[in-house]
């Protein structure tokens, strides 16, 4: 490929940089200050704050739509209305199981069996005996009753049904067993309805979280024999409520009415599913007889896997789960900027979850409480943050990441004048690992935000720590699925980050409660502290820069590197496959733009060149930049997602799909669309590049 180079040029940028500022947007002197204001941030830091919130808002399970839901909104209310935020609830009547309803896994023949679906009693864990806690479910499974045979799937993806075509397995009729991992729980679903099967019981096996792993709690931070991942199986082709897509759920009782689509239309899975224990599946897999697994495919459980069950082993599945309107509400509370009101620099986590949540999600939740107090005492230090920020907790995530989309599809026009950064937390301090995802544009910021963090458990920076001794910048991650950044960036094209601690935990279980946290997750509780300065800095500095301190020349090198993958890819199936010619000139283009515009940016900036107005407009146009990759009419898979640029993956969930128009056509094998999505790459390209053009020329005028 004949544009398959370094971008010398950005090093040439770093040679010629003129300011002393680590990140763009800022003077030397305003700088100064900057690095001044966030001494004054740590030093009000409450270190304590962090355990306090996080045992409060896990003190009993909630679920969304429940009573104690509600009073965990309430206390995240008071704590930032006392902090000095204006906070106000966005509630939307959400279709979704509000219970898990009823059902039952009986192993029917050759002998009958009732298998457990809820998690055991610990002695000497009080938790763990919760009357609120409820067995394991899977919200949005089909209701119905089944009694056949099983087969094992796997991992249940896509290519995983596809083997078992191939070897001849036939599915109808049938329950499949498949275990967790390898792609959303959703998807299991879907694919396994789509190959006929009658029924789905999904399993965490031992190999991927349990005792071949370590040691199980309560012992230690594994599953044990009674763990039950629980979550939802919502897998519409947009993100969000499922009767409401491009449109907010508002409440049926409000002032705006809202076109809600049919249930019987909705995009919801017709056969029963539901979650068990390694120790009930292990009852299941051991009495099967059929053929033996790909190697690929056994687990840690101590027998040879096989792929059925044959006529003499059968299992009665049953799941009667209703779904109807359930009342969520986000809250979010807003810091006023004291010279850019109207520029948002937004953070958020879910707040709601399966049980008590204690890891995921409210470790973030915990994390943004104690941040906004520092900010609140921050303030009342005379430092008021120049733009708003704002700290999103969302509602109803767990059930397909709606509390989030519902926002950001009520304030869609706001979000795109005003969001310059989304920044997701979703269970931001779940271990001692250091990890983050990003937009290009965030990338740098991340980097040099974490040299200026201490590491709590050695003498290292958390930039040193998170490179892991290498002399690298460290791996920062792209944004795929399965949390509260899509919409943001996938739907309207604001910039997003996801970052936080991370580590073994008892995920979507009954055991993830604040004495699991205070036992195996960090006992010394000094990383919730940590990851609030990690997170403060960042948007401190996103906030105060007198220009938003966007990387503008990492667009050309991440593209550069995308579509050089992407060819890669395509290659493997189409030998013939010479490109994108179009996007690769595109991106030449745009790399001497992003690298001029940069340079002007900063040596405007130092030179005290710009006035208020000037700066507002230039803010306004960065603005607007990541714009370019939203698309009206979007992705084939499904024109809610409109970025051009990144996408969750459609056959997975959970996965980063970067050009997601290449990659949908990458996961088909198919060349029959590459030359359009050329021509759409390269246009989006030059709108962003036409976009800094416009910028430099304002500036040398």
């Amino acid at each position: 490929m004949k544009h398959r180079f370094f971008f010398s040029a950005v090093s040439i940028l770093c040679v010629l940089h003129i300011s002393l500022a680590q990140v763009e947007g800022y003077t030397s002197e305003s700088w100064k200050k900057q690095l001044e204001i966030e001494s004054i941030f740590l030093k009000q830091q409450n270190l304590t704050a962090f355990k306090k919130h996080l045992k409060k808002i896990t003190e009993r399970p909630h679920v969304a739509g429940s009573e104690t839901n509600v009073a965990v909104q309430q206390y995240m209310t008071e704590v930032m209305e006392k902090a000095g935020f204006e906070v106000k609830q966005y509630p939307y009547d959400l279709y979704l199981p509000s219970t898990p309803g009823s059902s039952l896994i009986e192993i029917v023949t050759p002998s009958r069996a009732i298998l457990n679906q809820k998690e055991d009693i610990i002695p000497g864990d009080e938790y763990s005996k919760d009357p609120l806690l409820w067995k394991g479910w899977n919200a949005f499974s089909g209701s119905g009753e089944v009694t056949a045979e099983v087969v094992y799937a796997n991992y249940g993806r896509k290519e995983d049904f596809e083997t078992l075509k191939a070897l001849g397995i036939d599915l109808k009729g049938k329950i499949v067993l498949a275990r967790y991992g390898g792609n959303f729980r959703g998807y299991k679903a879907k694919f396994a309805e789509a190959y006929g099967a009658a029924g789905l019981i999904i399993y965490t096996d031992p190999k991927d979280s349990g005792y071949a792993k370590g040691l199980v709690y309560p012992e230690g931070p594994y599953y044990n024999k009674s763990t039950i991942q629980r979550g939802s199986l919502l897998t519409t082709d947009f993100t969000g409520d499922p009767l409401t897509p491009f449109e907010p759920a508002l409440p049926l009782d409000g002032k705006k009415k809202i076109k809600r689509m049919d249930p019987s239309l909705a995009q919801l899975h017709k056969i029963p599913v539901t979650p068990i224990a390694y120790g009930e599946a292990e009852k299941i897999l051991s009495q099967m007889n059929g053929k033996v697994v790909p190697t690929s495919w056994q687990g840690g459980l101590p027998f040879t896997y096989r792929l059925e069950g044959g006529s003499t082993l059968t299992v009665r599945l049953k799941v009667d789960q209703k779904i109807d309107f359930v009342r969520a509400a986000n809250v979010v509370g807003m810091m006023k900027g004291s010279e850019a009101p109207e520029e948002w620099i937004i953070l958020g986590c879910h707040f709601d979850a399966w049980g008590f949540g204690a890891t995921d999600p409210n470790s973030g939740t915990a994390m943004l409480l104690s941040l906004s107090e520092t900010l609140g005492k921050l303030k009342k230090e005379g430092f008021t943050p120049k733009r708003s920020i704002l700290i999103g907790h969302w509602d109803a995530e767990e059930f397909g990441v709606i509390g989030s989309a519902e926002w950001v599809e009520q304030m869609r026009e706001q979000l795109q004048a005003k969001g310059v950064v989304y920044m997701n937390f979703d269970g931001g301090v779940s271990g001692k690992n250091f990890g983050a995802s990003a937009a290009p544009t965030l990338k740098k910021i991340l980097v040099e935000a974490s040299k200026s963090v201490k590491y709590p458990y050695t003498d290292q920076s958390l930039f040193d720590f998170w490179r892991k001794n290498s002399n690298d910048e460290p791996r920062i991650g792209n944004l795929g699925g399965g949390s509260d950044h899509i919409a943001f960036y996938m739907h309207v094209g604001v910039p997003s980050l996801s970052g936080g601690a991370g580590g073994p935990n008892l995920y979507h279980s009954n055991y993830d409660s604040f004495q699991f946290y205070e036992q195996f997750v960090d006992p010394e509780f000094k990383m919730g502290p940590m990851v609030e300065q990690m997170a403060g800095i960042m948007a401190l500095r996103m906030a105060n820069g007198e220009l938003i301190p966007y990387n503008l020349t990492r667009y050309p090198k991440d593209l550069n590197l995308h579509f050089n993958t992407a060819t890669d890819k395509i290659k493997k199936y189409n030998a013939f496959f010479e490109g994108f010619p179009q996007a690769e000139s595109a991106i030449a283009t745009l790399e001497k733009t992003a690298i001029e515009l940069s340079l002007l940016l900063e040596s405007h900036l130092e030179k005290g060149s710009f006035s208020k107005k000037e700066l507002h407009d230039l803010n306004q146009q960065l603005i607007a930049l990541e714009k370019s990759f939203i698309s009206e009419k979007g992705m084939y898979f499904g024109s809610w997602y409109k970025s051009l640029y990144a996408s969750s993956d459609p056959f997975s969930g959970y996965a980063a799909w970067i050009l997601p128009g290449l990659e949908y056509e990458i996961a088909l094998n198919s060349s029959e669309r590459l030359q359009e999505w050329d021509e759409r790459y390269s246009k989006a390209i030059h709108v962003l590049n036409n976009k800094m053009i416009q910028m430099s020329e304002q500036i040398k005028d």
